[in-house]
C-alpha cells in the first residue's frame, strides 16, 4: 500500500525526529553547534551566526535519507529549515563539512 505525504507533512515528521534527538546546543561566539552529548568533539550541525551558513554532518544526512527515503538535497533543505526554526535565525546557505575550533573545545563536522 502506498501513501501520499505532502511536503509540509514530511517536514513536520522530520522536525519531530530531529527534536527527539535531544541535541545539546553549544556555542563559541560566532558558531553554534548541535552535539549529541556533553564532551562530544564531533557536531551534527554547525551554524555560523555571522553569515548564516549551516554545515550538516554527512552521517546525519545519511541517517535522515535512509530512514525517510528522501534524497540528500531534500534532507539538507529540511534540516536547515529545522535549524532556522530552532534558532530563529535565517540559514543563507548549506555548506560542506569542515572543522572549527572553539576556545576550549574542538568541534569537527
Amino acid at each position: 500500500m502506498k501513501y501520499l505525504i505532502t511536503e509540509s507533512q514530511i517536514d513536520r515528521i522530520i522536525f519531530r525526529y530531529l527534536d527527539n534527538q535531544d541535541f545539546i546546543l553549544v556555542g563559541n561566539g560566532l558558531s553554534l553547534f548541535f552535539i549529541n552529548s556533553e564532551g562530544d568533539e564531533s557536531a551534527q550541525i554547525r551554524y555560523n551566526k555571522d553569515d548564516g551558513w549551516c554545515y550538516i554532518n554527512h552521517d546525519l544526512i545519511r541517517e535522515i535519507t535512509s530512514f525517510f527515503s528522501i534524497k540528500s538535497y531534500e534532507a539538507e533543505k529540511i534540516i536547515s529549515k529545522w535549524v532556522e526554526y530552532v534558532l530563529e535565525m535565517e540559514v543563507t546557505n548549506i555548506g560542506k563539512p569542515g572543522y572549527v575550533t572553539s576556545n576550549t573545545l574542538y568541534y569537527s563536522i
